[in-house]
């Protein structure tokens, strides 16, 4: 139905910034999308999404430094990571929801060095 590629990961120290992007391959208007991200030996966790009415939710962890948003016209979702910590270093999926089924992109690595 629709495949999501994730890019804009890499190698930050901390305090440093980082913007993640998500582009999809067909229209994301209108359908429920958001980034997770997963560090070895967690489990899958939320980062931030917007819901089905448009609000957004963010991680305690990364409320203040992190920024979700979307650009319906260039199929894009987007992550402004700011403040960097070491504890941020995970790989971030891509998440969209269409139809009751949850698609994901294939990860990008943030790594944060102290």
């Amino acid at each position: 139905q629709v495949q999501l590629v994730e890019s804009g990961g890499g190698l930050v120290q901390a305090g440093g910034s980082l913007t993640l992007s998500c582009a999809a391959s067909r229209s994301i208007f209108g359908f429920r999308m958001g980034w997770y991200r997963q560090a070895p030996g967690n489990q899958r966790a939320l980062v931030a999404s917007f819901t089905y009415g448009g609000s957004i939710n963010y991680a305690d962890s990364v409320k203040g430094r992190f920024t979700i948003s979307r650009d319906n016209a260039k199929n894009t979702l987007y992550l402004q990571m700011n403040n960097l910590k070491p504890e941020d270093t995970a790989v971030y999926y891509c998440n969209l929801l269409a139809a009751g089924i949850n698609y994901w992109g294939q990860g990008t690595q943030v790594t944060v060095s102290s």
